[in-house]
């Protein structure tokens, strides 16, 4: 069977000349994971080394009863708003660093949380109750 025509002539190479570039030096992109994770580990032990600082001076500097109850509930909320306000705003930065810090926070507070039962982040409303009783602790009873 002949066909028509000239035999098949395959196009010019595709791609750079010489191949593709060569890659990062050690294999891997930068930013490929480690330093994200060793920010990480720094961030969520940042959190509990300043967490048990801060929690010191709001257990020893309160008098107990409602002051207390007072002092730990504003130490809850700025707690947490700074671990998860800066911790979205450090992940959202982009860099490897950032988001290591910031997911590092949020990591932290959550182990602390999971292994304190709450008691050293001011989650556990039993905390509250302990220091004298409360308007609501009397009407759930």
């Amino acid at each position: 069977m002949n066909h028509p025509g000239p035999p098949f002539q395959p196009g010019p190479p595709q791609g750079p000349p010489g191949g593709p570039p060569p890659g990062p030096p050690g294999g891997r992109p930068p930013g490929s994971g480690g330093e994200t994770v060793g920010f990480a580990v720094l961030g969520a032990v940042l959190f509990v080394l300043v967490n048990a600082v801060l929690g010191f001076f709001v257990f020893a500097g309160s008098g107990g009863g409602s002051e207390f109850r007072f002092a730990a509930g504003m130490y809850t909320g700025i707690t947490m708003l700074a671990v998860f306000g800066g911790g979205a705003a450090l992940i959202r930065r982009g860099t490897p660093k950032a988001k290591g810090a910031g997911l590092g926070l949020m990591i932290g507070w959550a182990l602390v949380t999971v292994c304190t039962v709450g008691f050293c982040t001011g989650v556990n409303p039993t905390l509250y109750e302990l220091m004298g009783p409360s308007a609501t602790a009397g009407a759930i009873r």
